[in-house]
This record gives C-alpha cells, sequence and structure tokens, in this order.
C-alpha cells in the first residue's frame, strides 16, 4: 500500500533543490517553500522536519541552513512516491505494450491486481475511469473486453493532442528562469542521450520516456482536463502503435533524435523553432500511428 506519496514527493523535490543548488545557506521562509514546491504548509514543515532529522538542513535559534550533500539513498524510491491510481496505470499500460494485447483481448481483473500487486477494487476502479473513453467495455459474465480503436477516433483526437501540446510548449518557454521544469527538462534530456546510446537493446524503454516528456511539457499549463486528457495519449501514442513491430527500434531512435531536437528548441526559447520541432514530432507520431493501424487490419 502506497501511503504518504505528496509528503515522500515533496521531500524528493526538495532534496533535488538541495543537491542541485537551488537551496543554499539559508533557507527561505516556509510560505516560499510551499510556493516553489506547490505543496500545503502542513507538507513542507513535515518535509523540513525530515531534512533536519536526516541532517541535510541544520537548525538554530529559528534559522535553517543547508547541511550535509545530498545523496542518491537520501530519496524515496519511485514506488513509494507514485499514488496507487498512477501506479496502476503505468503498470497496465506497460502489461499492454509487452504483452502484444490486440483488440478482442479480455482483461480479468483479479489476474492483473496480482500482477501488479495491487488490490482488485484497484484495477476496477482504473478500468471504470478508462472505459469511457471507448476502448474496453465491460462485458455482461464475461468481464472486461479490449475493443481497440478506428483511424477515425485516432485522428480525432491527434487533431485535439496537436492543439494542447502548442499551447503547452509555448508556455513552457515562458517560464522563469528559476522554474523546476527547466531541471526536470535537462534530466529527461540526458535520459534521451543515454538511452541513445544504448537504442541496440533498449529500444522498448522508448515508451516511458515519451510518455514522461510529453507530460512535462503540459506542465507549464495546468489544467486539469488536459491531464485526464493525457490518459488516453499514454494509451494511444505510446502504447497502441507499438503493436507495430516492423522497424520499431528505427523508429524509436528516430523518436528519440526528434525529442532532443525538441528539447533544444524548448531551452532557445525561440517560438517559432518551437513550433516548428513540436508540429515536426507529432507529424511523425500521426504517421507512425495511422501505420498501426493498417497493420492491424493486415
Amino acid at each position: 500500500m502506497r501511503t504518504d506519496t505528496v509528503y515522500k514527493k515533496a521531500f524528493n523535490r526538495a532534496a533535488s533543490m538541495l543537491r542541485d543548488g537551488q537551496l543554499a545557506g539559508e533557507l527561505p521562509s516556509e510560505n516560499e517553500l510551499r510556493r516553489r514546491m506547490c505543496v500545503s504548509r502542513t507538507t513542507v514543515r513535515k518535509v523540513l522536519r525530515e531534512l533536519v532529522h536526516r541532517d541535510l538542513i541544520t537548525e538554530r535559534d529559528g534559522l535553517r541552513a543547508t547541511g550535509r550533500a545530498v545523496n542518491d539513498n537520501d530519496y524515496y524510491p519511485d514506488a513509494e512516491t507514485t499514488p496507487r491510481a498512477k501506479h496502476v496505470e503505468q503498470q497496465f499500460m506497460e502489461w499492454m505494450l509487452r504483452g502484444d494485447t490486440r483488440p478482442g483481448t479480455s482483461i480479468n481483473e483479479l489476474e492483473l491486481a496480482r500482477q501488479f500487486g495491487v488490490a482488485t477494487n484497484g484495477i476496477r476502479e482504473f478500468l471504470i475511469r478508462f472505459s469511457r473513453f471507448g476502448l474496453i467495455e465491460k462485458r455482461p459474465n464475461i468481464g472486461w473486453l479490449f475493443k481497440g480503436f478506428t483511424e477515425e477516433f485516432a485522428l480525432e483526437l491527434f487533431e485535439i493532442r496537436v492543439m494542447f501540446e502548442l499551447r503547452s510548449a509555448h508556455l513552457f518557454s515562458q517560464q522563469p528562469d528559476h522554474s523546476p521544469l527547466w531541471i526536470k527538462l535537462a534530466a529527461l534530456k540526458l535520459a534521451h542521450t543515454e538511452l541513445l546510446e544504448q537504442i541496440e537493446t533498449r529500444f522498448h524503454d522508448f515508451s516511458s520516456l515519451d510518455n514522461q516528456f510529453h507530460r512535462l511539457i503540459n506542465e507549464a499549463s495546468p489544467n486539469r482536463f488536459i491531464d485526464d486528457f493525457y490518459d488516453i495519449i499514454s494509451f494511444i501514442f505510446h502504447y497502441h502503435y507499438q503493436w507495430n513491430k516492423k522497424d520499431e527500434k528505427q523508429r524509436n531512435k528516430a523518436a528519440l533524435l526528434e525529442h532532443i531536437g525538441y528539447i533544444d528548441a524548448l531551452q532557445s526559447r525561440n517560438s517559432a523553432r518551437i513550433a516548428k520541432a513540436c508540429r515536426t514530432h507529432l507529424a511523425s507520431a500521426k504517421a507512425t500511428l495511422m501505420r498501426s493501424l493498417i497493420a492491424l487490419e493486415e
């Protein structure tokens, strides 16, 4: 059971701010930390107590300052900072990708719960939420059925995706220098470079990185409807087209290079360059998706 995920994520964020030098010397006020970390005052105070306990910061006469250096062991593991719903979503998407699941495949709640290490109600909640998109359906006395999707569905989805992402990419470029989004973007660029160097054996890992990258861009324009929309985006663009295994390694390598060019454009803050990189990459994603649909029909 995952508990305190908000606190643990906030703690990891604070540790990264200390490690990266965003917090140096005397720490700012609790209100300022709360603003930077986007959490409640209660969570900030809990984080500060733990930082003091671990000697990562010092506290004397009401003043807090940086303490010892942060190391990798100070961070809470990813498994403890991922909410249950997000964990189920990630596991389900991975199951779909690795299992080559096809339209008409039955989905067994109990089997998935055992495989993912969660309660069956967690699986059921996810499937009910995801079923509103029309890609999975509850059948009486049968269970859940994956239905697949049509070319018309995919094209409509893609049109919305382009509108959302162009807006978010533009807003990303306008983020202030101290925004944590730039640090996350730099870390993702490094992850892209590392994956590119190991593409011969790790090309399957691109789907996860692709998801992280596009969700990060949309963090520049927080919107609950866009976040919700990206549940289906993850399924279609980051997993479904992978069923076309032909030239998968080459396709993922090309997409990695496009991502790196896209990241460079974002870091340049040049609006025209960003729009061009965004449209180029999404056009490639669209072409890949449409080819996969053709392959599924053959």
